[in-house]
């Protein structure tokens, strides 16, 4: 492989992570097998280990029979002791850092155990496997020439319990090696500021000064700071400022409903995007190939995976199976055992293989992130989909959007309700909404038979919000920034009947 750039260090570290790329892409189930035992031996006098017998597992079968699989509340009673101190419970030592989530559909804080060892050899090494997957596929690049934006949230750091929490982005770049730090925007007191709209006008006035190749971060909170620069440099597109931009990496929530978005800020034809599937429970999967979004599966994280298919999850069954018996075609919900202590933990997303050799998979969904009130299990990629296909056809850019049922009433058949936030509204709105329900019938059949006749769901239900609706819901929830992000599908109404309610106060004012 070439590398065009002279820093000898950088070229080591790509040869290296290739090397070891191709190995675990030429032995996958082995790699696995070695993971899983390696984690049971590091971890065999926790508490943990010695409660559920890690010393006596001696195959996989074992490791199921003796481990229940759990999600986050059945893991909370551990995690709380580790959080008042306590030592080799779920990993050996003790946990400095616990990444704070919200979830997607649940509000509660979620407080995920981040290692030592997660931070190296899972999180840094996705970052230097991105950078040499990158570089492999894009020989001439220049992306090392200049800086690179990283967006990241906030810390708080828990004094009298030794420990830090927050979002991952933050602590992952307040542990970063000396040699991202030389290469990258903002400095860390900006990067790390609590307060959103204070670090949002630090970064744009370091990012107008700097010669920008990449960027890193979720989708909707870099369009925010593209949008800032650009009012704030008077620039016609972001490619005027920054011309040898030519990666953006992002990862936590879908990226469709936004390509148009950052096609049109940065209309350069050598601007190149990469996804990851990352979450604050590790970092499992990295796109690979330049014209296919599918994500390659990273087996050698650390992290033993397992599969349940959600057919059986809906059932009440929890057997889960390895990599060796996944099949192409059906959905899975991830089951993950981490180097941070986390033991067949359920994660709440679900995936889809789109090949067998390598593994690559699709992100389908949340396990409790769909609408299935009437027998249309509608889940994200359905929506997702349908909503880039309708603004294809109605000449419309979607900025943000959720939706939720509307139950029957009397006699009244069902709906789906969709609170859309447009960047460009569509020429009609009419047609926009035939559109998204024939792209929802298309690809889900059983939406399609509720629909039929009307009998049991009506046409999908389209009410425009106001700008700023969802960026004003985010904020009352303190949840500005980071990996913060909209739900965009719920079985219940809590969450639309809130913003439906900020939508109001918008208008009102």
């Amino acid at each position: 492989m070439k590398i065009p750039f002279k820093n000898s260090f950088l070229s080591w570290l790509i040869k290296k992570r290739m090397h070891q790329i191709e190995l675990f892409l030429k032995y996958p189930l082995q790699v696995q097998e070695d993971v899983l035992f390696n984690l049971l031996l590091k971890a065999k006098n926790t508490e943990f280990g010695k409660q559920y017998g890690f010393s006596s597992i001696k195959s996989y079968t074992d490791f199921k029979n003796q481990v229940p699989i759990r999600n986050y509340e059945e893991f909370s009673p551990y995690i709380r002791r580790l959080r008042i101190g306590k030592e080799d419970v779920l990993w050996p030592g003790r946990t400095k850092w616990f990444a704070k989530s919200s979830g997607t559909t649940n509000v509660k804080s979620k407080f995920i155990p981040i290692s030592e060892n997660a931070l190296t050899e899972c999180h840094y090494k996705a970052g230097k496997d991105m950078l040499a997957i990158y570089c492999h596929n894009h020989s001439n690049t220049k992306l090392f020439n200049g800086k690179g934006l990283m967006l990241g949230g906030s810390q708080n750091i828990q004094t009298s319990k030794n420990y830090i929490e927050g979002d991952l982005s933050a602590i992952l770049l307040d542990n970063f090696p000396f040699w991202v730090n030389m290469h990258r925007i903002p400095d860390l007191e900006t990067a790390l500021h609590p307060n959103w709209e204070e670090k949002l006008k630090k970064i744009v006035k370091q990012g107008i000064q700097e010669d920008v190749t990449s960027l890193t971060g979720a989708p909707s909170w870099m369009l925010i700071i593209l949008q800032k620069i650009l009012l704030e440099t008077k620039t016609r597109n972001i490619s005027e400022l920054w011309p040898n931009l030519e990666l953006y990496m992002h990862g936590g929530m879908s990226f469709s409903p936004y390509k148009e978005q950052f096609k049109k800020l940065i209309p350069s034809k050598e601007m190149n995007y990469m996804e990851c599937y990352n979450a604050s429970e590790g970092y499992f999967a990295i796109q690979d190939q330049t014209h296919n979004n599918e994500m390659l599966l990273m087996l050698n994280y650390g992290i033993f995976y397992e599969f349940i298919d959600m057919k059986d999850l809906k059932n009440g069954s929890k057997d889960a199976i390895g990599l060796d018996k996944v099949k192409l075609g059906s959905t899975y919900a991830i089951v993950i055992s981490t180097n941070s202590g986390l033991w067949r933990y359920l994660i709440g997303d679900t995936i889809a293989f789109t090949s067998l050799s390598p593994f690559r998979i699709k992100i389908i969904g949340r396990t409790k992130s769909f609408i299935n009130a009437f027998g249309e299990e509608l889940v994200i990629e359905n929506a997702e989909i349908a909503i880039q296909e309708a603004c294809k056809k109605s000449n419309a850019i979607v900025k943000e959007f959720t939706a939720a049922p509307l139950y029957i009433d009397n006699d009244n058949s069902g709906a789906h309700q969709w609170l859309i936030e447009f960047e460009k509204k569509p020429n009609n709105l009419n047609n926009f909404t035939l559109e998204l329900d024939k792209t929802l019938k298309s690809s889900n059949s059983d939406y399609e038979a509720k629909r039929t006749k009307d009998l049991i769901l009506k046409l999908p239900k389209i009410k425009i919000a106001k700008s700023g609706t969802f960026y004003t819901w985010l904020e009352n929830k303190g949840k500005l920034g980071g990996q913060n992000k909209v739900p965009r599908l719920s079985n219940q109404r809590e969450i639309i009947e809130e913003i439906l309610d900020v939508n109001q106060k918008l208008i009102n004012d």
